[in-house]
């Protein structure tokens, strides 16, 4: 039975040192980007923005110098990570590469995957999704049904996956297919592969637009889309293990709790201007929750850094994350008693109508919240 312990964790000072030279870019970079666009934080899609932060330095930071990338601590992509966020960056076009798409070819992949693909994932030239999820399975992703099957040189699939952050826009999705339909146990029999989005033929791109009007979301529909046998990552039927290893980077960074910060400064403005005892005390709860969250965060990404595992203690931040970010635009709402103002307005009432319709999709994000209590259960002994 595992038992949560965040040991505390201060960012040493080759981190800190990071901070200065990534705000320093951002204020170059994002200096006429309005606060309603900031409040889309890591939702917020431009390749061209994610190309100047490879060329800057800032993407493949922690990745081996081999491949491209600069040898950094998992401490200083901390840092950077924080920054992006707190200043509302447009990241989302390199986001899901560069955090955990990355990291899984270099643990799995073969060489010749790793050489062709880690330098340009670093240089912001490729872009990745996840594709996990599948149509009436939610995030249960032992129930996968999307099926491999063995071909001439390679393998056919049919079947779809949701939830598809960004499948529309990006260059390649890493999928999870179910390469041996007899496997004894539902979560053996599973195998990962890269799915070239551009070239392959046989795969259909429905959009799913959110509250917010966007299209964020996908349902990706393969019929007989062939993939070669090299594009197998790692080993064929143990995507399940894979998969796991991959969630941990997915569910502990700063994104699980940041989301919403851009309205949590529109927040701390307006009630700087007109303090009441409602406002401090509206403010001063989001900060403490803010800190330990942050805290833990911290916590978890020493262990990544001294290479354990923490996949448990990221779904913790992930469900208490999840649950602040949602929180925050209905704070602000009963604070302030400000109506969201979605197409005109200052910028808190965009900011807060923006941030209302688009907190619904953030429990999706990385499992859904009954999907994540039950590994946290599962991993407490409850079930």
């Amino acid at each position: 039975m595992h038992s949560f312990r965040f040991e505390p964790a201060d960012l040493p000072a080759e981190a800190e040192a990071v901070r200065a030279d990534i705000r320093a870019f951002l204020d170059r970079n994002l200096a006429d980007y309005p606060s309603a666009m900031r409040a889309r934080s890591w939702s917020g899609f431009d390749p061209e923005f994610s190309a100047k932060m490879g060329q800057a330095g800032f993407l493949g930071m922690t990745f081996p110098k081999a491949y491209g990338g600069h040898g950094k601590t998992a401490f200083e992509r901390y840092v950077m990570l924080e920054e992006v966020l707190a200043a509302g960056a447009p990241v989302a076009a390199h986001w899901t590469a560069d955090r955990q798409s990355g990291p899984l070819i270099l643990e799995f992949g073969t060489e010749e995957m790793k050489q062709r693909l880690i330098p340009r994932i670093t240089k912001g030239e490729i872009l990745f999704c996840i594709g996990m999820s599948e149509p009436d399975s939610g995030s249960d992703l032992a129930s996968v049904r999307t099926k491999a099957t063995r071909t001439d040189g390679g393998w056919l699939i049919n079947g779809s996956k949701i939830w598809t952050s960004g499948a529309h826009l990006v260059d390649y999705m890493i999928g999870l297919f179910r390469s041996d339909p007899n496997a004894e146990r539902k979560h053996d029999g599973l195998s990962q592969m890269l799915v070239d989005l551009r070239n392959t033929d046989g795969i259909s791109i429905r959009p799913i637009k959110n509250l917010a009007g966007e299209e964020h979301f996908n349902e990706c529909v393969f019929e007989d889309a062939f993939i070669p046998d090299e594009n197998l990552i790692g080993t064929e039927g143990e995507g399940w293990s894979q998969v796991m290893a991959e969630l941990a980077f997915e569910r502990s960074g700063p994104e699980r709790y940041m989301s919403s910060y851009q309205l949590i400064l529109e927040l701390l403005k307006a009630v700087s201007k007109d303090t009441s005892p409602a406002g401090a005390a509206a403010v001063g709860r989001l900060v403490a929750h803010l800190a330990t969250l942050r805290n833990m965060s911290i916590s978890v990404a020493a262990k990544l850094q001294a290479g354990e595992d923490p996949a448990l203690d990221g779904s913790v931040i992930k469900e208490l994350g999840t649950l602040f970010e949602q929180s925050v635009p209905l704070i602000t709402h009963q604070t302030l008693e400000r109506e969201p103002s979605p197409d005109h307005g200052d910028e808190l009432g965009q900011t807060l109508a923006y941030v209302t319709q688009a907190a619904t999709s953030f429990s999706l994000r990385g499992g859904t919240r009954e999907i994540v209590r039950g590994i946290i259960a599962r991993g407490l002994g409850l079930r």
